[in-house]
């Protein structure tokens, strides 16, 4: 089931003294229960289309659709908050907070009762692949594979099926890329996740069941 709708979207950066059609027309759909894989070089038009698609700015141009409601029409603080997960390539997890308060955050910023939001991050880190003795201690103490993981689990915590992953193995070795992977896999083909990722790397490009290539913003 499509959940993510890219209808003629078309954003133009404007400066001063010139301005870059960053993408032309783009229109595509993205599924629940897939792997998707977003390819191309850089300047390509990976970076704008990701920002559209997690509600950080608006098309300048056609609409980006999520459950067939235009962004352009919906609260993009909410929709960024309750709709797209988004994970980093740099992880961006809060490096004054714990593991655990990591993984809380989304989960109290919907209202949840810290308790409740507790013991639901010790469940989203374990299905993330990480043992409990992580959850009291902060990112710094952890791999980079770890701090994917947790910021996968803090993802997870939002509630949505709709998981955007801007290069999620980029700044890590071949074993925890291929852990962190076969986890967006599970996520995608055994609860019904619609994952969505932006990279470089071809191997991911090869396992994703479908695979969208952009070449001067506009789809090959």
């Amino acid at each position: 089931m499509s959940i993510l709708e890219l209808r003629g979207t078309g954003y133009t950066y404007r400066t001063q003294y010139q301005q870059v059609e960053a993408l032309k027309g783009v229109s595509y759909s993205f599924e629940t229960g897939k792997l998707h894989a977003i390819m191309g070089r850089s300047g390509s038009g990976k970076t704008t289309l990701l920002s559209l698609m997690a509600g950080l700015d608006l098309p300048t141009a056609g609409q980006v659709l999520f459950e067939g409601t235009p962004t352009s029409e919906m609260d993009l603080e909410r929709y960024r908050r309750e709709k797209a997960a988004v994970i980093y390539q740099n992880f961006r997890l809060f490096p004054l907070l714990t593991v655990a308060e990591n993984v809380m955050y989304p989960m109290e910023l919907q209202g949840m009762r810290p308790k409740q939001a507790k013991e639901k991050a010790a469940a989203l880190v374990e299905r993330a692949g990480l043992p409990s003795s992580v959850l009291d201690r902060f990112p710094t103490m952890l791999s980079g594979g770890e701090q994917q993981r947790v910021a996968i689990a803090r993802a997870l915590g939002m509630e949505t099926r709709l998981l955007l992953a801007d290069e999620p193995t980029g700044n890590l070795d071949v074993a925890n890329g291929e852990n962190v992977l076969a986890i967006l896999e599970g996520l995608a083909h055994e609860e019904d996740y619609c994952v969505v990722v932006v990279t470089h790397d071809p191997a991911i490009g090869g396992r994703a069941d479908a695979l969208m290539e952009l070449r001067d913003g506009a789809v090959v």
